[in-house]
This record gives structure tokens, C-alpha cells and sequence, in this order.
């Protein structure tokens, strides 16, 4: 059985610096222990060399990754400034300010082979009127016949549908809302949606496009690692 020694009984580690991992081991009385992941230590012989070379591969792996990330959070928000500088040079071009902070932006270069989209998301969250909403609907599937309108009653459970983790997909409700349907009932669940909708917050990104020519499509710039 591998001995573990208790939590807190040696000196934390050094704090790691701006792109650097800190070893997962440590010296003690001259003998070499690895930290596991309940925070207890083992003894270096008691670890496998296996683990011991995975350990090392995603130390290496992700102490390249930190200062990549930190440099490509230092660009977004660069590019933001200049993007905000920009808007605000047109700004007092034209002696108007824009209608608002929302909506996404598009600038081209001169030859139009090169292209930077600012998109703003908003984080939508839903109130209680919601489910006032669904008992409504609900309401009227119980009266439309079983076999009627069955595309519709697929379009309902798919859009009161929650994911793994209780969230219900917007787009989803939105497709409820392109519905033809005159019973006021219906119309009522409807202004119960729109009503329920909350805008919680927003968030801006920013994407960088490139083509060969004016004709090509436009190819974009893979900044995040998991999609290059």
C-alpha cells in the first residue's frame, strides 16, 4: 500500500509565475514526495513511471498553453480597443454617436481580402411567465384532437425541452412564436414568452477573416486551439 502522508504536512509550493506549472513533487528531508489529488503526498517510489511521464507531458503541454492564452487575451482586448477607437474616430467624423452599444460591426481591409467581425451575444436567462406559458399551450393540446396539428405538437415538446442541465434551448421557443395559430389562447401563451425573456448580459467576440481574392469565400483566422 502506498504511504500518504496527511495534508499540511510540508510547506506549500511556490506560486507559480506567468506561464510557468509549478513540479507536482517536492523535497522533504531529502526525499522526493508527489502531491496526489487529494492534496496528500506519496512517495516518489511509490509512483509509477507511467504516471510520472503523463504527469510531466501535461505539465510541458499546458506551460506552453498559459502564455499563449494570456497573449491572446491581451490581443482581444487590443483589438477591442482599437475597434472601439475606430467607432469612436467616426464618431466625431460625423459629429454622431451610434445608436447604442448593441449589434455587431464589420470591417473590411482596402482590398477586401482581410476582415474583422465584432459580434455582441446576449445572455437570455427565462422569468416565471414561462411556465404560465406552458400551461397554456398545454391547455390547448389537451383540446386539439390527438391527431391534429401533430407537427405542431413536435415543434412544442422539442421547444419546452430542457438539456442535461435544465437549460431550455431559445431558438427552440422562438420557432413557437413564427407559428400561425389564431386561437387566442395560443396568443396569449405566446405574449407570455415574449414577456418572460430576460437579458441578463452580453458578451463581445471578435473574428478575423481572410480570402485569395474578392470572389473567394471567406476563410477564417483560428485563433482557438481546440478548432485550429
Amino acid at each position: 500500500m502506498s504511504e500518504v502522508l496527511p495534508r499540511g504536512t510540508a510547506s506549500a509550493e511556490p506560486p507559480a509565475g506567468d506561464g510557468v506549472v509549478p513540479p507536482g513533487r517536492r523535497a522533504i528531508d531529502g526525499s522526493i514526495y508527489w502531491t496526489n489529488a487529494d492534496g496528500g503526498l506519496i512517495p516518489d517510489a511509490a509512483v509509477k513511471s507511467i504516471d510520472k511521464l503523463q504527469d510531466e507531458l501535461v505539465r510541458k503541454i499546458v506551460g506552453f498553453a498559459l502564455p499563449l492564452s494570456a497573449q491572446v487575451a491581451r490581443f482581444r482586448q487590443h483589438s477591442f480597443n482599437d475597434v472601439d477607437g475606430f467607432v469612436a474616430l467616426l464618431e466625431q467624423e460625423y459629429q454622431a454617436r451610434r445608436g447604442g452599444s448593441k449589434g455587431n460591426l464589420t470591417f473590411t481591409s482596402f482590398d477586401g481580402l482581410l476582415k474583422v467581425v465584432v459580434q455582441v451575444s446576449e445572455t437570455i436567462v427565462f422569468g416565471p411567465e414561462l411556465q404560465v406559458a406552458k400551461g397554456i399551450v398545454d391547455e390547448c393540446l389537451r383540446e386539439w384532437s390527438a391527431d391534429s396539428r401533430m407537427e405542431i405538437r413536435a415543434i412544442i415538446n422539442r421547444a419546452f425541452a430542457v438539456d442535461s442541465q435544465g437549460r431550455i434551448n431559445r431558438n427552440d421557443l422562438f420557432s413557437l412564436l413564427r407559428l400561425d395559430i389564431e386561437d387566442p389562447r395560443w396568443q396569449k401563451a405566446m405574449q407570455a414568452i415574449r414577456d418572460s425573456f430576460r437579458v441578463v448580459g452580453s458578451k463581445r467576440y471578435i473574428r478575423l477573416y481572410q480570402r485569395d481574392h474578392a470572389q473567394a469565400a471567406w476563410l477564417p483566422i483560428t485563433i482557438d486551439v481546440s478548432a485550429a
